[in-house]
Protein backbone atom coordinates (compact mmCIF):
# COMPACT_ATOMS: atom_id res chain seq x y z
CA UNK A 1 0.00 0.00 0.00
CA UNK A 2 1.65 3.06 -1.28
CA UNK A 3 1.77 5.98 1.92
CA UNK A 4 1.20 9.44 1.34
CA UNK A 5 4.13 12.36 1.90
CA UNK A 6 3.30 14.66 4.97
CA UNK A 7 2.61 17.11 2.11
CA UNK A 8 0.21 15.00 0.24
CA UNK A 9 -1.51 14.33 3.69
CA UNK A 10 -1.25 17.42 4.11
CA UNK A 11 -3.40 18.79 0.61
CA UNK A 12 -5.94 16.43 1.15
CA UNK A 13 -6.61 17.35 4.40
CA UNK A 14 -6.83 20.90 3.13
CA UNK A 15 -9.09 19.80 0.06
CA UNK A 16 -11.39 18.18 1.93
CA UNK A 17 -11.78 20.98 4.58
CA UNK A 18 -12.49 23.35 1.03
CA UNK A 19 -15.08 20.35 0.11
CA UNK A 20 -16.80 20.17 3.22
CA UNK A 21 -16.86 24.33 3.42
CA UNK A 22 -18.32 24.59 0.12
CA UNK A 23 -20.84 21.56 1.02
CA UNK A 24 -22.00 23.70 4.22
CA UNK A 25 -22.20 27.12 2.61
CA UNK A 26 -24.70 25.18 -0.22
CA UNK A 27 -26.94 23.77 2.27
CA UNK A 28 -26.93 27.10 4.22
CA UNK A 29 -28.11 28.86 0.97
CA UNK A 30 -30.44 26.16 -0.17
CA UNK A 31 -34.21 26.22 -0.51
CA UNK A 32 -34.27 22.41 -0.08
CA UNK A 33 -34.31 21.65 3.67
CA UNK A 34 -30.94 19.15 4.41
CA UNK A 35 -31.51 17.73 8.28
CA UNK A 36 -29.70 14.75 9.47
CA UNK A 37 -31.42 12.70 11.77
CA UNK A 38 -30.50 9.80 14.83
CA UNK A 39 -31.48 6.47 13.49
CA UNK A 40 -33.59 5.06 16.30
CA UNK A 41 -36.27 8.04 16.20
CA UNK A 42 -35.54 10.23 13.78
CA UNK A 43 -34.53 13.13 15.83
CA UNK A 44 -33.12 16.31 14.09
CA UNK A 45 -29.40 16.59 14.71
CA UNK A 46 -29.30 19.60 12.12
CA UNK A 47 -31.44 21.23 9.91
CA UNK A 48 -30.58 24.09 7.58
CA UNK A 49 -32.12 27.63 7.50
CA UNK A 50 -35.03 26.37 4.78
CA UNK A 51 -36.97 24.72 7.50
CA UNK A 52 -37.68 27.81 8.78
CA UNK A 53 -39.28 28.88 5.05
CA UNK A 54 -40.65 25.05 4.65
CA UNK A 55 -41.92 24.65 8.26
CA UNK A 56 -41.89 27.74 10.16
CA UNK A 57 -39.33 26.58 12.75
CA UNK A 58 -36.14 28.28 13.30
CA UNK A 59 -33.18 25.56 13.44
CA UNK A 60 -32.62 25.76 17.15
CA UNK A 61 -36.30 25.10 17.58
CA UNK A 62 -36.32 21.94 15.70
CA UNK A 63 -33.00 20.11 16.61
CA UNK A 64 -34.00 17.51 19.14
CA UNK A 65 -37.12 16.81 18.16
CA UNK A 66 -38.99 13.55 16.03
CA UNK A 67 -39.85 13.58 12.99
CA UNK A 68 -42.28 10.90 13.81
CA UNK A 69 -44.12 13.58 15.97
CA UNK A 70 -44.32 15.94 12.85
CA UNK A 71 -45.26 13.18 10.46
CA UNK A 72 -48.77 12.98 9.51
CA UNK A 73 -50.37 10.43 11.56
CA UNK A 74 -51.89 8.80 8.28
CA UNK A 75 -48.45 8.59 6.56
CA UNK A 76 -45.87 7.77 9.41
CA UNK A 77 -46.96 4.19 8.94
CA UNK A 78 -46.51 4.27 5.22
CA UNK A 79 -42.61 5.00 5.91
CA UNK A 80 -42.69 2.42 8.41
CA UNK A 81 -43.89 -0.12 6.27
CA UNK A 82 -42.46 0.99 3.14
CA UNK A 83 -45.74 1.86 1.16
CA UNK A 84 -46.26 2.41 -1.85
CA UNK A 85 -44.82 6.11 -1.75
CA UNK A 86 -41.94 4.89 -0.30
CA UNK A 87 -39.32 4.31 -3.32
CA UNK A 88 -35.78 2.62 -3.11
CA UNK A 89 -33.16 3.39 -5.36
CA UNK A 90 -29.79 2.59 -5.07
CA UNK A 91 -29.19 3.49 -1.52
CA UNK A 92 -31.37 6.49 -1.61
CA UNK A 93 -35.56 6.19 -0.29
CA UNK A 94 -37.30 8.81 -1.64
CA UNK A 95 -40.41 9.07 0.53
CA UNK A 96 -43.81 11.75 -0.39
CA UNK A 97 -45.88 12.18 2.83
CA UNK A 98 -47.25 15.55 4.62
CA UNK A 99 -45.36 16.92 7.76
CA UNK A 100 -46.69 19.41 10.31
CA UNK A 101 -45.92 22.73 10.37
CA UNK A 102 -45.35 25.08 12.99
CA UNK A 103 -48.47 26.51 12.97
CA UNK A 104 -50.15 23.06 12.41
CA UNK A 105 -51.61 22.84 9.50
CA UNK A 106 -49.73 20.20 7.03
CA UNK A 107 -47.73 20.55 3.95
CA UNK A 108 -46.45 17.85 1.49
CA UNK A 109 -42.92 17.15 1.14
CA UNK A 110 -41.11 15.02 -1.04
CA UNK A 111 -37.75 13.51 1.17
CA UNK A 112 -34.80 11.64 -0.70
CA UNK A 113 -32.64 10.03 2.53
CA UNK A 114 -29.90 7.71 2.47
CA UNK A 115 -28.13 6.38 5.74
CA UNK A 116 -24.54 6.97 7.23
CA UNK A 117 -23.31 3.66 8.25
CA UNK A 118 -19.21 3.40 10.54
CA UNK A 119 -17.26 2.45 8.37
CA UNK A 120 -15.63 -0.22 10.93
CA UNK A 121 -19.12 -1.44 12.25
CA UNK A 122 -21.17 -1.01 9.76
CA UNK A 123 -23.89 0.56 11.79
CA UNK A 124 -26.06 3.51 11.26
CA UNK A 125 -24.89 6.63 12.48
CA UNK A 126 -27.19 9.03 11.02
CA UNK A 127 -29.37 9.41 8.36
CA UNK A 128 -29.31 12.40 5.89
CA UNK A 129 -32.38 13.96 4.49
CA UNK A 130 -32.82 16.21 1.71
CA UNK A 131 -36.42 17.85 1.56
CA UNK A 132 -38.49 19.72 -0.46
CA UNK A 133 -41.93 21.31 -0.94
CA UNK A 134 -44.02 19.14 -3.08
CA UNK A 135 -47.66 20.95 -2.56
CA UNK A 136 -47.63 22.04 -6.28
CA UNK A 137 -46.93 18.61 -7.35
CA UNK A 138 -49.16 16.67 -5.20
CA UNK A 139 -52.41 19.25 -6.10
CA UNK A 140 -51.02 18.83 -9.77
CA UNK A 141 -51.47 14.84 -9.42
CA UNK A 142 -54.78 14.92 -7.79
CA UNK A 143 -56.06 17.57 -10.39
CA UNK A 144 -54.73 15.34 -13.48
CA UNK A 145 -56.26 12.18 -11.37
CA UNK A 146 -59.56 13.87 -11.04
CA UNK A 147 -59.72 14.79 -14.65
CA UNK A 148 -59.03 11.36 -15.62
CA UNK A 149 -61.50 10.14 -13.63
CA UNK A 150 -63.63 12.24 -15.58
CA UNK A 151 -62.40 11.48 -18.72
CA UNK A 152 -62.92 8.00 -18.39
CA UNK A 153 -66.29 8.18 -16.67
CA UNK A 154 -67.98 11.01 -19.13
CA UNK A 155 -70.36 9.63 -21.91
CA UNK A 156 -69.09 11.80 -24.41
CA UNK A 157 -66.33 10.22 -26.86
CA UNK A 158 -62.57 11.62 -25.87
CA UNK A 159 -60.13 10.84 -27.83
CA UNK A 160 -56.49 12.14 -27.60
CA UNK A 161 -54.64 12.84 -31.26
CA UNK A 162 -50.79 13.33 -32.09
CA UNK A 163 -49.92 15.66 -34.25
CA UNK A 164 -49.34 12.97 -37.30
CA UNK A 165 -53.57 12.69 -37.28
CA UNK A 166 -52.72 9.16 -35.27
CA UNK A 167 -54.74 8.11 -31.67
CA UNK A 168 -52.68 8.40 -28.25
CA UNK A 169 -55.89 7.29 -25.99
CA UNK A 170 -59.34 6.80 -26.08
CA UNK A 171 -61.56 7.01 -23.15
CA UNK A 172 -63.54 3.93 -22.51
CA UNK A 173 -67.07 5.28 -23.88
CA UNK A 174 -64.79 6.05 -27.10
CA UNK A 175 -63.60 2.50 -26.91
CA UNK A 176 -67.02 1.18 -26.47
CA UNK A 177 -68.59 3.48 -29.07
CA UNK A 178 -65.52 2.46 -31.65
CA UNK A 179 -66.03 -1.16 -31.25
CA UNK A 180 -62.11 -1.39 -29.84
CA UNK A 181 -62.48 -2.85 -26.03
CA UNK A 182 -59.85 -5.63 -27.45
CA UNK A 183 -57.48 -3.58 -29.99
CA UNK A 184 -55.13 -1.78 -30.44
CA UNK A 185 -55.64 1.17 -32.25
CA UNK A 186 -52.06 3.20 -31.24
CA UNK A 187 -51.30 3.51 -35.43
CA UNK A 188 -55.04 4.27 -36.53
CA UNK A 189 -55.19 7.60 -38.00
CA UNK A 190 -58.28 9.56 -36.40
CA UNK A 191 -59.46 9.69 -40.21
CA UNK A 192 -60.23 6.28 -39.76
CA UNK A 193 -62.81 6.74 -37.47
CA UNK A 194 -64.71 9.18 -39.77
CA UNK A 195 -67.65 8.92 -42.53
CA UNK A 196 -65.73 10.42 -45.98
CA UNK A 197 -67.60 13.49 -45.76
CA UNK A 198 -66.44 13.79 -41.80
CA UNK A 199 -62.89 13.41 -42.85
CA UNK A 200 -63.07 16.05 -45.58
CA UNK A 201 -64.16 18.69 -43.22
CA UNK A 202 -61.71 17.65 -40.06
CA UNK A 203 -58.53 17.97 -42.64
CA UNK A 204 -60.21 21.03 -44.73
CA UNK A 205 -61.54 22.67 -41.87
CA UNK A 206 -61.22 20.86 -38.39
CA UNK A 207 -57.46 21.04 -38.24
CA UNK A 208 -56.31 24.10 -39.55
CA UNK A 209 -59.00 26.05 -37.45
CA UNK A 210 -57.83 24.66 -34.32
CA UNK A 211 -54.30 25.31 -35.70
CA UNK A 212 -55.37 29.14 -35.74
CA UNK A 213 -58.01 30.27 -32.70
CA UNK A 214 -57.57 26.79 -30.62
CA UNK A 215 -60.48 24.89 -31.10
CA UNK A 216 -62.87 24.07 -33.96
CA UNK A 217 -66.60 22.42 -33.80
CA UNK A 218 -68.86 21.07 -36.14
CA UNK A 219 -71.59 18.23 -36.71
CA UNK A 220 -69.78 14.88 -38.43
CA UNK A 221 -70.53 10.80 -38.09
CA UNK A 222 -68.02 9.00 -36.80
CA UNK A 223 -68.06 5.01 -37.71
CA UNK A 224 -66.93 2.34 -35.51
CA UNK A 225 -64.73 -0.56 -36.61
CA UNK A 226 -67.80 -2.50 -37.33
CA UNK A 227 -69.26 0.17 -39.75
CA UNK A 228 -72.01 1.49 -36.94
CA UNK A 229 -72.82 5.16 -37.72
CA UNK A 230 -72.31 8.07 -35.09
CA UNK A 231 -74.34 11.45 -35.65
CA UNK A 232 -71.69 13.41 -33.13
CA UNK A 233 -71.33 17.10 -32.21
CA UNK A 234 -67.51 17.37 -32.34
CA UNK A 235 -64.72 19.98 -31.20
CA UNK A 236 -61.38 19.64 -31.43
CA UNK A 237 -58.78 21.33 -29.31
CA UNK A 238 -55.29 22.03 -30.25
CA UNK A 239 -52.88 22.26 -27.00
CA UNK A 240 -49.84 23.72 -26.94
CA UNK A 241 -46.92 23.77 -24.76
CA UNK A 242 -44.93 26.79 -22.38
CA UNK A 243 -43.59 28.19 -26.05
CA UNK A 244 -46.65 28.10 -28.15
CA UNK A 245 -46.19 24.76 -30.07
CA UNK A 246 -48.98 22.81 -30.04
CA UNK A 247 -48.14 19.27 -28.35
CA UNK A 248 -50.89 17.17 -29.59
CA UNK A 249 -54.44 17.38 -30.02
CA UNK A 250 -58.08 16.20 -28.34
CA UNK A 251 -61.71 15.60 -30.01
CA UNK A 252 -64.47 15.87 -27.93
CA UNK A 253 -67.42 14.36 -29.65
CA UNK A 254 -70.73 14.45 -28.28
CA UNK A 255 -73.26 11.94 -29.38
CA UNK A 256 -76.17 13.22 -31.24
CA UNK A 257 -77.70 9.52 -32.14
CA UNK A 258 -81.00 9.83 -29.09
CA UNK A 259 -81.30 13.54 -30.65
CA UNK A 260 -81.38 12.92 -33.93
CA UNK A 261 -83.75 9.88 -33.24
CA UNK A 262 -85.86 12.53 -31.27
CA UNK A 263 -86.09 15.35 -34.48
CA UNK A 264 -86.85 12.82 -36.98
CA UNK A 265 -89.95 11.35 -34.49
CA UNK A 266 -90.54 14.72 -34.14
CA UNK A 267 -90.54 15.79 -38.19
CA UNK A 268 -92.58 12.81 -38.09
CA UNK A 269 -95.06 13.75 -35.98
CA UNK A 270 -94.93 17.36 -37.55
CA UNK A 271 -95.85 15.44 -40.70
CA UNK A 272 -98.46 13.37 -39.49
CA UNK A 273 -100.33 16.96 -37.99
CA UNK A 274 -99.79 18.37 -41.49
CA UNK A 275 -101.17 15.92 -43.17
CA UNK A 276 -104.73 15.44 -40.60
CA UNK A 277 -105.01 19.52 -41.23
CA UNK A 278 -105.33 18.72 -44.60
CA UNK A 279 -107.81 15.93 -44.19
CA UNK A 280 -109.73 18.41 -41.39
CA UNK A 281 -109.51 20.86 -44.27
CA UNK A 282 -110.79 19.29 -47.05
CA UNK A 283 -113.62 17.87 -44.42
CA UNK A 284 -114.79 21.35 -43.93
CA UNK A 285 -114.55 21.98 -47.85
CA UNK A 286 -116.29 18.81 -48.37
CA UNK A 287 -119.96 20.06 -49.01
CA UNK A 288 -118.28 22.77 -50.99
CA UNK A 289 -116.65 20.18 -53.31
CA UNK A 290 -119.60 17.74 -54.08
CA UNK A 291 -121.49 20.64 -55.45
CA UNK A 292 -118.14 21.55 -57.59
CA UNK A 293 -118.42 18.06 -58.90
CA UNK A 294 -122.42 17.55 -58.89
CA UNK A 295 -121.97 20.20 -61.50
CA UNK A 296 -120.11 18.32 -64.15
CA UNK A 297 -121.84 15.46 -63.01
CA UNK A 298 -125.36 16.34 -63.66
CA UNK A 299 -124.16 18.24 -67.17
CA UNK A 300 -123.07 14.92 -68.30
CA UNK A 301 -125.79 13.27 -67.25
CA UNK A 302 -127.97 15.96 -69.34
CA UNK A 303 -126.01 15.63 -72.51
CA UNK A 304 -126.31 12.01 -72.34
CA UNK A 305 -129.82 11.87 -71.73
CA UNK A 306 -130.79 14.31 -74.53
CA UNK A 307 -128.45 11.83 -76.58
CA UNK A 308 -130.74 9.13 -75.48
CA UNK A 309 -134.09 10.82 -75.82
CA UNK A 310 -133.33 12.58 -79.39
CA UNK A 311 -131.94 8.99 -81.08
CA UNK A 312 -134.45 6.65 -79.18
CA UNK A 313 -135.65 4.14 -81.91
CA UNK A 314 -133.21 5.10 -84.43
CA UNK A 315 -131.08 2.29 -85.55
CA UNK A 316 -128.42 4.23 -87.08
CA UNK A 317 -127.12 7.95 -86.32
CA UNK A 318 -124.06 9.78 -88.20
CA UNK A 319 -121.27 11.41 -85.44
CA UNK A 320 -121.94 14.57 -86.66
CA UNK A 321 -125.80 14.28 -84.46
CA UNK A 322 -123.46 12.96 -81.77
CA UNK A 323 -120.54 15.03 -81.56
CA UNK A 324 -121.08 18.16 -79.53
CA UNK A 325 -122.56 16.42 -76.57
CA UNK A 326 -120.00 13.51 -76.53
CA UNK A 327 -117.60 15.81 -76.66
CA UNK A 328 -118.53 18.24 -74.17
CA UNK A 329 -119.55 15.41 -71.85
CA UNK A 330 -115.61 14.50 -72.56
CA UNK A 331 -114.61 17.71 -71.20
CA UNK A 332 -117.08 17.99 -68.13
CA UNK A 333 -115.98 14.53 -67.20
CA UNK A 334 -111.72 15.74 -67.09
CA UNK A 335 -113.02 18.64 -65.20
CA UNK A 336 -114.48 16.32 -62.69
CA UNK A 337 -111.29 14.42 -62.65
CA UNK A 338 -109.19 17.59 -62.02
CA UNK A 339 -110.91 18.40 -58.95
CA UNK A 340 -110.53 14.94 -57.53
CA UNK A 341 -107.14 15.27 -58.93
CA UNK A 342 -106.58 18.12 -56.79
CA UNK A 343 -107.86 16.65 -54.07
CA UNK A 344 -105.99 13.56 -54.17
CA UNK A 345 -102.83 15.65 -54.48
CA UNK A 346 -103.56 17.81 -51.90
CA UNK A 347 -104.56 15.08 -48.77
CA UNK A 348 -101.96 12.34 -49.94
CA UNK A 349 -98.99 12.03 -47.54
CA UNK A 350 -95.73 12.40 -48.67
CA UNK A 351 -92.06 14.56 -47.66
CA UNK A 352 -91.85 17.42 -48.77
CA UNK A 353 -89.95 18.27 -51.80
CA UNK A 354 -88.43 21.94 -52.25
CA UNK A 355 -88.66 23.68 -55.24
CA UNK A 356 -88.58 26.76 -57.59
CA UNK A 357 -92.52 27.79 -57.39
CA UNK A 358 -94.41 30.15 -59.59
CA UNK A 359 -96.31 31.63 -57.34
CA UNK A 360 -99.03 33.98 -59.69
CA UNK A 361 -100.02 29.99 -60.83
CA UNK A 362 -100.03 28.81 -57.24
CA UNK A 363 -102.64 31.24 -56.06
CA UNK A 364 -104.50 31.21 -59.58
CA UNK A 365 -105.03 27.52 -58.50
CA UNK A 366 -105.70 27.71 -54.65
CA UNK A 367 -108.54 30.85 -55.25
CA UNK A 368 -110.55 28.50 -58.24
CA UNK A 369 -110.03 25.79 -55.97
CA UNK A 370 -112.32 28.12 -53.23
CA UNK A 371 -114.58 28.68 -56.01
CA UNK A 372 -117.55 27.32 -54.68
CA UNK A 373 -116.86 28.60 -50.88
CA UNK A 374 -116.76 32.17 -51.95
CA UNK A 375 -120.09 31.63 -54.00
CA UNK A 376 -121.78 29.83 -50.89
CA UNK A 377 -120.68 33.01 -48.70
CA UNK A 378 -121.30 35.83 -51.13
CA UNK A 379 -117.79 36.74 -51.22
CA UNK A 380 -115.89 37.62 -54.09
CA UNK A 381 -112.11 36.56 -54.18
CA UNK A 382 -109.41 38.41 -56.38
CA UNK A 383 -105.70 38.65 -57.30
CA UNK A 384 -103.08 41.42 -57.28
CA UNK A 385 -99.74 39.78 -58.21
CA UNK A 386 -97.62 41.69 -60.57
CA UNK A 387 -96.28 39.63 -63.91
CA UNK A 388 -92.87 40.14 -62.71
CA UNK A 389 -93.14 37.94 -59.57
CA UNK A 390 -89.60 36.36 -59.11
CA UNK A 391 -90.06 32.55 -58.46
CA UNK A 392 -90.15 31.31 -54.73
CA UNK A 393 -88.36 28.14 -52.92
CA UNK A 394 -91.15 25.65 -51.39
CA UNK A 395 -92.91 23.25 -51.26
CA UNK A 396 -96.07 22.97 -53.25
CA UNK A 397 -98.37 21.14 -51.23
CA UNK A 398 -97.10 22.71 -47.89
CA UNK A 399 -97.70 26.25 -49.84
CA UNK A 400 -101.12 25.30 -51.07
CA UNK A 401 -102.34 24.53 -47.97
CA UNK A 402 -101.03 27.91 -46.24
CA UNK A 403 -103.18 29.75 -48.76
CA UNK A 404 -106.26 27.71 -48.82
CA UNK A 405 -106.12 27.80 -44.88
CA UNK A 406 -105.63 31.65 -45.09
CA UNK A 407 -108.22 32.00 -47.70
CA UNK A 408 -110.72 30.19 -46.59
CA UNK A 409 -110.84 32.14 -43.44
CA UNK A 410 -110.76 35.19 -44.59
CA UNK A 411 -113.81 34.10 -47.23
CA UNK A 412 -115.70 32.70 -43.73
CA UNK A 413 -114.89 35.66 -41.61
CA UNK A 414 -115.79 38.27 -45.01
CA UNK A 415 -119.44 35.80 -45.37
CA UNK A 416 -121.75 38.69 -46.56
CA UNK A 417 -125.73 38.31 -45.95
CA UNK A 418 -126.42 41.41 -47.88
CA UNK A 419 -126.74 41.57 -51.88
CA UNK A 420 -123.26 43.44 -52.27
CA UNK A 421 -120.59 40.55 -51.83
CA UNK A 422 -117.57 41.18 -49.97
CA UNK A 423 -114.09 41.03 -51.34
CA UNK A 424 -111.02 38.99 -50.27
CA UNK A 425 -107.93 40.20 -51.72
CA UNK A 426 -104.73 38.20 -52.49
CA UNK A 427 -101.77 40.18 -53.07
CA UNK A 428 -97.52 39.61 -53.84
CA UNK A 429 -95.22 42.43 -53.34
CA UNK A 430 -91.49 42.65 -52.23
CA UNK A 431 -90.61 42.13 -48.54
CA UNK A 432 -86.95 42.95 -48.87
CA UNK A 433 -84.05 41.73 -51.09
CA UNK A 434 -84.44 38.27 -50.71
CA UNK A 435 -87.87 37.75 -49.91
CA UNK A 436 -91.51 38.25 -51.22
CA UNK A 437 -94.68 38.99 -49.21
CA UNK A 438 -97.60 37.53 -49.29
CA UNK A 439 -101.03 38.96 -48.33
CA UNK A 440 -104.53 37.91 -47.74
CA UNK A 441 -107.35 40.55 -46.42
CA UNK A 442 -110.36 40.12 -46.16
CA UNK A 443 -113.23 42.36 -44.86
CA UNK A 444 -114.67 40.62 -41.77
CA UNK A 445 -114.86 41.97 -38.30
CA UNK A 446 -110.96 41.91 -37.87
CA UNK A 447 -108.60 40.20 -34.65
CA UNK A 448 -109.66 41.51 -31.00
CA UNK A 449 -106.50 42.44 -29.39
CA UNK A 450 -107.22 39.54 -26.40
CA UNK A 451 -107.39 37.19 -29.58
CA UNK A 452 -104.56 38.62 -31.58
CA UNK A 453 -101.84 37.63 -28.78
CA UNK A 454 -103.33 33.81 -29.14
CA UNK A 455 -103.96 33.50 -32.42
CA UNK A 456 -101.33 31.27 -33.84
CA UNK A 457 -101.20 29.06 -30.81
CA UNK A 458 -102.33 25.54 -31.65
CA UNK A 459 -105.85 24.48 -30.31
CA UNK A 460 -106.58 28.09 -30.46
CA UNK A 461 -109.77 29.25 -32.77
CA UNK A 462 -112.16 31.95 -32.99
CA UNK A 463 -114.64 29.31 -34.96
CA UNK A 464 -117.28 27.31 -33.32
CA UNK A 465 -115.90 24.46 -34.45
CA UNK A 466 -112.96 25.20 -35.86
CA UNK A 467 -109.64 22.75 -34.25
CA UNK A 468 -107.20 25.21 -33.65
CA UNK A 469 -104.60 24.17 -35.84
CA UNK A 470 -104.86 25.57 -38.98
CA UNK A 471 -103.09 29.26 -38.29
CA UNK A 472 -100.55 27.20 -36.07
CA UNK A 473 -99.70 24.43 -38.62
CA UNK A 474 -99.68 27.36 -41.60
CA UNK A 475 -97.05 29.22 -39.25
CA UNK A 476 -94.85 26.33 -38.90
CA UNK A 477 -94.59 25.60 -42.36
CA UNK A 478 -93.67 29.08 -43.48
CA UNK A 479 -91.23 28.88 -40.93
CA UNK A 480 -89.66 25.97 -42.05
CA UNK A 481 -89.01 27.66 -45.59
CA UNK A 482 -87.49 30.68 -43.68
CA UNK A 483 -90.23 32.67 -43.61
CA UNK A 484 -92.38 34.27 -41.21
CA UNK A 485 -95.97 34.93 -40.59
CA UNK A 486 -98.26 37.36 -39.06
CA UNK A 487 -101.29 39.19 -38.89
CA UNK A 488 -102.89 42.66 -38.52
CA UNK A 489 -105.75 44.30 -38.29
CA UNK A 490 -106.40 46.95 -41.61
CA UNK A 491 -107.21 50.69 -40.83
CA UNK A 492 -110.30 50.75 -43.20
CA UNK A 493 -111.74 46.95 -41.33
CA UNK A 494 -110.99 43.60 -41.98
CA UNK A 495 -107.58 41.69 -40.93
CA UNK A 496 -104.61 40.65 -43.10
CA UNK A 497 -102.91 37.80 -42.65
CA UNK A 498 -99.30 38.07 -44.31
CA UNK A 499 -96.17 35.84 -45.12
CA UNK A 500 -92.76 35.89 -46.38
CA UNK A 501 -91.09 33.22 -48.89
CA UNK A 502 -87.19 32.96 -49.71
CA UNK A 503 -87.32 33.78 -53.71
CA UNK A 504 -85.39 31.51 -55.78
CA UNK A 505 -81.52 31.66 -56.19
Amino acid sequence: MKTRTPEEGFSALTDDAERNRLLAEMAEESTDMISRHTPEDWRFIYASPAVTHLLGYRVEEIVGMSAYDLYHPDDVEDFRLRAPTVTYDRGLYTHTYRFRCKDGHYTWLESTSRTIRDPETNEIREILVVSRDATHRIKADKANRRLARVLESTQDLVIFVNLDHTVSHLNEAARRALRLEQTDYSSFDVARFLTERGQELLSGEGFPGARKTGHWRGEVTMCSLDGTRIPVLLELLAHRSLHGDIEYFSIVAHDLTEKKAAEEQLKQYRADIDHASRLVTMGELASSLAHELNQPLSAMVNYLRGIERRFAGHESIAWRDVDVPITRSIRTALRAGEIIHRMMDFTRKQEPVITSLELPELISDMIEFCDSVADRNQVRVVQEVPSETPLVKGDRIQLEQVLLNLIVNAIEASESTDESPKTVRVTVAPHSEDQIRVSVEDQGPGVSEADMSQLFDRFFSTKQSGLGMGLAISRSLVENLGGELWANNLPEGGASFSFTLNIAD
